[in-house]
C-alpha cells in the first residue's frame, strides 16, 4: 500500500465531507527562518480547523481514555529512539519545515485508519519534538479516522468528553502542488516562481528560505496560511481543498496521568531524561 493509494482514499473521503468553516489558530508570520505554516503544537478553532465539541464525561469514558494511555505507553517504548521508527518505515512529514511537533507517519497504517480501522496499540503517526542538537524526542502519537465519520463514531474510538478530534479545512495550495507532493515532503522548493515564495529581490535570505520552505515561505498557503477562502486562493495562484485528510487526534501519554494533558491541544514539554 503506497502513499498514492492513501491519497486516493483520503481525497475521496475529504471531498465528501462537509466543508466546515473553522480553522487552526495562526502560528505566526514569517520572520527570519521560522515557519508559519506547518501543523503545529498549539491548536484551536479558526478558518483552517474544525474540532469536535465536548460531551458530558462518564466514568466509562475515563476508563476508556486511561486504557488508551496505558496501551500507548507500552506500545511506544521502543520508539523513544526515533531511529527505530525510521527503520520501521515511519516517514517524517515535511522534515525541512520547522515545526512544534513532527509527525512520523506509517502510511499503510494511516491508510487503514482512514478506512475505519482503529488499533490503539498501532497509531498511524508518532509525535516528536526536535531538540537543538537535531535529535527527536518522542512525546506522543496521533490516530486518524475517516473524514465522513460522525461525532458518535469518533466518540466510540476515543471519547469526546476527554479528547478533541480535529480536521484540517479550507486549505489553499498553489497550483502545481498536490497533497501527494506534500506527503513526499515536496514543498515546491525546486521551482523558482512557485507562489508562496519570498521575493528574492526584497530579502537577501529569501533564496535559502525558499529552498527550505518552498510555497510555505510567505505564510499565505497551507494548513495555517493566511488564505482561507476560495476567491483569495484563486487570486493568489492556488486552489482550495475543503478538507485535507480526515479526522485526527493527538495523545500525549508520557507526562503523568492528567487526562487534560494527555488529550490536550498543546504539545507538552518532554519529560527530563
Amino acid at each position: 500500500m503506497n502513499k498514492l493509494a492513501l491519497l486516493t482514499v483520503t481525497l475521496a473521503l475529504a471531498f465528501s465531507a462537509p466543508a466546515f468553516a473553522h480553522d487552526m489558530a495562526a502560528m505566526g508570520d514569517m520572520h527570519g527562518d521560522s515557519a508559519p505554516n506547518a501543523m503545529g503544537g498549539q491548536m484551536g478553532m479558526g478558518a483552517h480547523m474544525v474540532m469536535t465539541d465536548s460531551r458530558p464525561q462518564t466514568p466509562q469514558d475515563i476508563e476508556r481514555a486511561r486504557d488508551v494511555i496505558d496501551t500507548l505507553r507500552r506500545a511506544l517504548v521502543k520508539y523513544h529512539d526515533y531511529r527505530v521508527a525510521l527503520s520501521e518505515h515511519y516517514e517524517i512529514f515535511l522534515p525541512t519545515v520547522p515545526q512544534d511537533v513532527y509527525h512520523f507517519t506509517d502510511y499503510p497504517t494511516t491508510q487503514r485508519e482512514y478506512t475505519g480501522h482503529f488499533d490503539p496499540a498501532h497509531p498511524g503517526s508518532l509525535l516528536y519534538v526536535k531538540t537543538t542538537s537535531g535529535d527527536y524526542v518522542l512525546v506522543g502519537a496521533m490516530y486518524s479516522a475517516p473524514a465522513d465519520y460522525t461525532y458518535t463514531q469518533l466518540d466510540e474510538m476515543i471519547p469526546l468528553s476527554v479528547a478533541h478530534w480535529h480536521a484540517h479545512t479550507n486549505i489553499c495550495l498553489p497550483n502545481g502542488v498536490t497533497l501527494e507532493d506534500i506527503l513526499h515532503g515536496d514543498v515546491g522548493a525546486a521551482h523558482l516562481d512557485m507562489p508562496g515564495m519570498l521575493p528574492v529581490s526584497s530579502n537577501p535570505e529569501a533564496p535559502a528560505i525558499n529552498q527550505r520552505l518552498g510555497f510555505l515561505a510567505d505564510g499565505r498557503f497551507g494548513f495555517t496560511g493566511k488564505i482561507a477562502n476560495a476567491a483569495d486562493c484563486k487570486a493568489a495562484g492556488g486552489y482550495m481543498l475543503p478538507q485535507a485528510f480526515g479526522w485526527m487526534v493527538h495523545v500525549y501519554p508520557f507526562n503523568g496521568d492528567d487526562l487534560k494533558v494527555a488529550f490536550g491541544m498543546t504539545v507538552p514539554k518532554p519529560p527530563p531524561n
